[in-house]
């Protein structure tokens, strides 16, 4: 996977969070661990675009 292609993934994955934690305030949301995991994933999906970035550099 290429930088743009791991941003590209980066900005559905706060999406996605985004809209399971509206989900999870408004008591819906049938499996909370699911935000966990979703904030690490952004987690990854960052910490390898700043090291492919820094790598380039």
């Amino acid at each position: 996977m290429g930088i743009e292609e791991l941003k590209n993934k980066e900005g559905e994955l706060r999406k996605e969070f985004s809209n399971l934690s509206i989900q999870h305030s408004l008591g819906s949301l049938e499996n909370p661990i699911k935000l966990r995991f979703m904030r690490k994933d952004i987690a990854r999906v960052k910490t390898i675009i700043l090291e492919m970035e820094r790598k380039i550099r």
